[in-house]
């Protein structure tokens, strides 16, 4: 059952991984800082990955299942 699980959440991160190829995230900076005046910068982080690494794990959790199901029978 534990292997089961664990190919499933595999193939369900896989499957987002192919549809989500990468996130953004956004951070703020101080730039200037006199006395009343505050100037902000907002400065944006790409995280992205290949689609192929979601294949690869989309591939390796259907295989798990497929063979945790044939080690009960």
């Amino acid at each position: 059952m534990r292997l089961r699980t664990l190919g499933i959440v595999l193939s369900v991160i896989g499957l987002l991984m192919i549809i989500y190829t990468g996130f953004n995230y956004v951070t703020t900076e101080k730039v200037v800082d006199l006395g009343p005046i505050k100037i902000n910068a907002e400065k944006n982080h790409p995280v992205q990955w290949s689609p192929i690494v979601g294949v690869v794990l989309l591939a390796g959790g259907i295989l798990i299942v497929f063979t945790d199901k044939k080690a009960k029978v």
